[in-house]
């Protein structure tokens, strides 16, 4: 098969610049070189400088970066240069570097990688440029870029072949590097507050920890199925019980379930557990959390995001669910109905149920998810769950209710905390409801975890505990509205090109 046949006209030429380089005694992908500043450094330095300040002081530096745009000039030539930092304007004149480095040049593609050694000056117009000494070609590129505007705009496709997006996105980068920076201003918050960062296993033998659909693996060895982790809960509780007291874990989940603006089959999330504590201590270190990460991530606790303030820097509000749902709709769950009474209800307010959907409390949820949470832009940490769908909670006085919040910013949830179930007889109880939900067909209910059962037997000390979504925190604190776009790499349906 004739390579060359498949190619376009410009990827053709590109090709056949390689024996170029090599006739002209150049490696077509080069050597390592040292790299002493990056574009932003440059700018940093002579910031609040005037072109007399910046000549005199003679500042050299050595940088490297990706062509994105050439202005050829006979003997002389203009490009611009982007690395990590952002972009920096060259000047490249033949009475300088030399007629062999510049015939090197000749062969230049925008979308090759160089090095550049010169000193800063800057241009008649005021634009800070290097002055080039000396030129190093680094790597040839053999497809050209696509265009600024128009080459790569689907969003699918910049979402397969990210790296084309971190070249020709500055937003994308901007979330690329921004992202570590959240996961970097989280871990600081917590290690000062003497939490442990802790690593648990991604295969389980049971299914625990959340309500999900899992991903299913078979370990050859053993013989045996495993799924991929659904939460961390479980293994972080059994940390709680050995005495660790305060710890957290960020990891990936996998959760076997559909895609959408904010969904992601696989994805990331912190899990913060302390002894000693409870729902509301567990809900005032959230706060607190998110924060000192938004000040530190978007230089103030009050973020804009697609044109709404969300406001992280005044206390979050609280109200029960049962409250909410009130104010909503007129019904009141805290009174004691049946779920004939319930059930009613759902029809009613032309709510569909599952067949295990088989109690007043997961009446309740429904109606909170169908005509409550949409309205919550503010932070809003809404507690008080019905126990049904709270396998893992310690109950309230009214034992119908778990202490349990869900944090809700911008109609969707952030974060999912409780006053944790230390009590092992109760938390049997809890996974032989789970598995009779199983039995009518509920995928996501969860196991018996015998060995879960016996930490606890041994003695948890009273706790809260929270997970958050890693991602949906990404998003606000970046503007992004689809969790593709904080992801570097998604999930996405197979390429059969």
């Amino acid at each position: 098969m004739d390579v060359k046949n498949e190619l376009n006209d410009q990827e053709i030429i590109r090709r056949e610049k390689l024996e170029k380089y090599e006739q002209l005694g150049i490696e077509p992908y080069g050597h390592a070189f040292k790299v002493t500043h990056h574009a932003q450094d440059i700018r940093d330095i002579c910031a609040k400088k005037n072109p007399k300040q910046i000549e005199k002081m003679h500042l050299v530096v050595s940088i490297a970066g990706r062509i994105k745009a050439i202005r050829r000039m006979g003997k002389a030539s203009f490009l611009n240069i982007q690395d990590k930092t952002g972009n920096m304007q060259v000047y490249l004149g033949i009475d300088v570097v030399g007629k062999k480095a510049y015939e090197v040049f000749r062969l230049a593609d925008i979308g090759d990688i160089v090095g550049i050694h010169g000193y800063v000056m800057t241009t008649r117009t005021g634009e800070l440029t290097v002055k080039a000494d000396k030129y190093t070609h680094l790597t040839k590129s053999l497809h050209p870029l696509p265009e600024k505007f128009h080459g790569l705009t689907d969003v699918e496709e910049r979402s397969r072949k990210r790296y084309l997006d971190l070249i020709m996105n500055d937003e994308a980068r901007k979330v690329a590097f921004a992202r570590p920076k959240i996961i970097r201003s989280i871990q600081s918050f917590l290690d000062k507050k003497g939490f442990v960062e802790v690593e648990t296993s991604i295969l389980s033998p049971i299914l625990g920890g959340a309500s999900a659909r899992p991903f299913i693996t078979h370990h050859n060895a053993l013989d045996h199925d495993f799924y991929l982790r659904i939460a961390t809960e479980l293994n972080l509780k059994r940390l709680l019980v050995g005495g660790m007291e305060k710890v957290y874990e960020i990891g990936r989940m996998f959760r076997n379930e559909g895609m959408d603006a904010t969904h992601n089959p696989e994805f990331t999330t912190i899990e913060v557990y302390e002894a000693f504590s409870d729902l509301k201590g567990i809900g005032k270190l959230t706060e607190e959390m998110i924060r000192y990460t938004a000040k530190q991530v978007c230089g103030s606790a009050v973020v804009n995001y697609q044109d709404k303030i969300i406001d992280f820097k005044n206390k979050f509000r609280w109200v029960k669910l049962t409250d909410l749902v009130k104010e909503k709709t007129g019904v009141d769950f805290s009174k004691e109905m049946s779920f004939e009474e319930a059930k009613q209800l759902a029809t009613k307010f032309d709510i569909h149920l599952d067949p295990f959907k088989n109690t007043v409390g997961h009446v309740l949820n429904e109606f909170f998810e169908n005509f409550c949470q949409d309205d919550l832009i503010q932070p809003t940490f809404v507690y008080e769950y019905p126990i049904e769908v709270s396998p893992l909670t310690k109950k309230c006085k009214d034992p119908r209710f778990v202490q349990r919040f869900e944090l809700f910013v911008n109609g969707k949830e952030l974060a999912n905390a409780y006053t944790e179930l230390n009590d092992p007889i109760d938390q049997k109880e809890r996974f032989i409801e789970q598995l009779k939900a199983k039995d009518l067909g509920d995928e996501e209910a969860n196991e018996m975890d015998n060995d879960f059962i016996e930490a606890l037997e041994y003695g948890m000390p009273p706790a809260g505990g929270v997970g958050m979504g890693i991602d949906r925190l990404t998003m606000l604190l970046t503007n992004q509205t689809t969790i593709r776009e904080v992801i570097l790499f998604p999930t996405m349906k197979p390429n059969d090109k």
